[in-house]
C-alpha cells in the first residue's frame, strides 16, 4: 500500500497493543534479583540516615512516629509541604510496617519501586505499537507483528540504565516514570493513534471522534483516567505539570484545527479537569488548614531557586537545600519564620539576584540545558572507567532519543507532535533551576522507544525506508 507521501509501505496486518506479560515479569524479577544479590537495600546510615530517602525519609519518619506530615530535615521544624505527598506517604507506610530506617523497609520500598519500573514496559510497548508498528513503520524484515514495540519493551525491561533508580534509590523516579508513561498511553488512545480511521456519518459525529479515536462512552472514561493519572503525577513530581495542558490540546487538535470541537471532547476535557482537581483536593485543603497558605503541590520552589542563584553554586546547586545542623542560623530562621514565609522570602531574594546578573542566569540556563541531555558533572564514585561508561551511556541515549525524535518529526509519524511537546516542556523547570541525571528519568521510556525506532530505521544503500507514517500532526 502507499502512504500519504506516495512511497510504498509494507502492510503491517493487525497489530495488538497489549504487551506480552512475560516482559513485565522478567523486568520485575531482574530488578528484585539485582536488589537481593547486590544488597542495595543496605543503605548508608550517615547523617542520621538522611541518605535513606532524604527529605521524603524524614517526613516518612515523622508520619510513622505519629507526628504528622512534618519535619523534612533534622529537628522538629513543624508541618511541611516541602514535597508532594505520594512518595513520603508510601515511605511512611513502609516505616510503619517494617520499622523506621530499617533494611526491611528499604527492601519493601525498592520492590515496590521495581514493580512500578517494570510496569513501564507494557506502556512502552503500547506507545511504540501505536506510533510505529500499527502502520508498519521501521519493520524492515521483522517476522513479528510489532518489532519496534517488542524491542522497546525488552530494552526497558533489561537495560541497566532503565532499572538503576528502582534498585539503588529510595525516591519517586520509578513511580513518576510509570504514571507519566501510562498518561502518554491514554493520550494516544484518546487521539486514536494507530487505530483504523473511523468512518463518521452524520449520526456518528458525537459518538465517534475522527482519526480512529474512541467513541463517546469509552472516550469519556479515558478522559477521567487521564485526570486521575495527572493528579497523581502532580502529587508525585509536579515539575511535569507543564505537559498536561499541552497534552490535552494535542489530543483535541484534529478538532481544534477544523474549528469543530465535538461534544465528547468538551465533556472529556472538563471531566479530566474535575478528576485532576478531585485528586489534588485533599492535599490542597490540608495545606490551607495546616500551612495557612494555598499550596497546590509543594512550597519549596523559592528555596531551590535561591540556591541556584548563588554565585557559589555556579548555577548547579548540589546537596541539601537546607542545612542539616539544627543550630545553623539559616535553619533557625526557617523554623522561626515557618516554611511558607521562608520560601517566599528566598524567592524574592532569588529574583533580585537573577535580575542583578542576567548574563550569568542566561549562561547557567544554557549550562543546565546541556547538562540535562549530556550528563551532570559530579564527583567520581568509582573507577574512572565506570564513570566514563556511565557518562557515555547517558549521552548516547540522549543522542539516540533526540535523533529519533527528529526523524519522527521529519517523517511526520503519527504522535510525533506529542513526543516533541514532552521533550520541550518536561525539562523546562530544570533548565531554570537545577539539573540532575535522575530528572530525565520520566521521559526515558520515550527515549527508549525513539532509540529503537532510530536503529530500526537504518537501511542498506539504495533501499528506501519501509515505513513512513501517515502524514498527520
Amino acid at each position: 500500500m502507499k502512504c500519504s507521501s506516495g512511497l510504498r509501505v509494507e502492510a503491517p496486518g493487525r497489530v495488538g497493543f497489549r504487551a506480552p506479560w512475560v516482559i513485565f515479569w522478567v523486568g520485575f524479577a531482574l530488578r528484585v534479583v539485582v536488589i537481593l544479590v547486590g544488597h542495595t537495600y543496605r543503605i548508608r546510615a550517615g547523617q542520621g540516615n538522611f541518605d535513606f530517602g532524604f527529605e521524603a525519609g524524614r517526613i516518612a519518619r515523622s508520619l510513622a512516629m505519629g507526628q504528622g506530615y512534618a519535619n523534612p530535615f533534622n529537628g522538629m521544624s513543624g508541618p511541611t509541604a516541602w514535597l508532594p505527598p505520594v512518595y513520603p506517604l508510601l515511605m511512611g507506610a513502609a516505616f510503619k510496617l517494617f520499622g523506621v530506617y530499617t533494611r526491611g523497609a528499604a527492601l519493601a520500598l525498592m520492590v515496590v519501586d521495581s514493580a512500578f519500573s517494570a510496569a513501564v514496559a507494557p506502556a512502552v510497548y503500547e506507545i511504540a505499537a501505536r506510533c510505529f508498528d500499527a502502520r508498519g513503520i521501521a519493520r524492515r524484515s521483522a517476522k513479528v507483528a510489532a518489532p519496534v514495540a517488542l524491542w522497546s519493551a525488552w530494552l526497558w525491561a533489561v537495560y541497566p540504565a532503565a532499572l538503576q533508580y528502582a534498585v539503588h534509590w529510595v525516591w519517586e523516579m520509578s513511580v513518576t516514570a510509570c504514571l507519566f508513561s501510562w498518561a502518554m498511553v491514554v493520550a494516544l488512545r484518546l487521539r486514536g493513534v494507530g487505530e483504523e480511521v473511523a468512518a463518521a456519518t452524520p449520526t456518528q459525529d458525537d459518538e465517534t471522534v475522527m482519526n480512529g479515536a474512541p467513541g463517546l462512552v469509552a472516550g469519556v472514561s479515558l478522559w477521567f483516567v487521564l485526570g486521575v493519572l495527572w493528579g497523581l503525577i502532580a502529587l508525585t513530581n509536579a515539575s511535569l505539570l507543564l505537559c498536561l495542558p499541552a497534552m490535552m490540546v494535542w489530543i483535541a487538535w484534529p478538532e481544534l484545527r477544523g474549528f469543530r470541537l465535538g461534544r465528547g471532547t468538551i465533556t472529556g476535557a472538563v471531566l479530566t479537569c474535575v478528576a485532576f482537581a478531585a485528586v489534588l483536593a485533599p492535599w490542597v485543603v490540608r495545606n490551607e488548614r495546616v500551612m495557612h497558605a494555598p499550596v497546590l503541590t509543594r512550597d519549596n520552589f523559592g528555596v531551590e531557586l535561591y540556591n541556584s542563584s548563588l554565585l557559589s553554586n555556579d548555577g548547579l546547586p548540589w546537596g541539601t537545600a537546607m542545612p542539616l545542623w539544627e543550630g545553623d542560623p539559616v535553619f533557625r530562621q526557617y523554623e522561626q519564620m515557618g516554611e511558607v514565609k521562608f520560601a517566599r522570602m528566598r524567592q524574592q531574594q532569588a529574583i533580585a539576584n537573577l535580575r542583578s546578573r542576567p548574563g550569568k542566569f542566561a549562561g547557567w540556563t544554557l549550562d543546565r540545558f546541556l547538562f540535562f541531555w549530556d550528563g551532570t558533572p559530579h564527583a567520581a564514585n568509582g573507577h574512572w572507567v565506570g564513570e566514563y561508561l556511565r557518562q557515555l551511556s547517558y549521552c548516547f541515549l540522549s543522542v539516540c532519543g533526540l535523533l529519533g525524535l527528529g526523524l519522527m518529526l521529519w517523517r511526520r509519524v503519527e504522535g510525533a507532535g506529542l513526543f516533541a511537546l514532552v521533550f520541550a516542556l518536561a525539562p523546562l523547570v530544570y533548565y531554570m533551576v537545577t539539573v540532575q541525571p535522575r530528572f530525565r528519568h520520566p521521559i526515558e521510556p520515550l527515549i527508549a522507544v525513539l532509540a529503537v525506532y532510530l536503529f530500526r530505521s537504518t537501511e542498506k544503500a539504495g533501499i528506501r525506508e519501509q515505513g513512513l507514517g501517515k502524514r498527520r500532526g
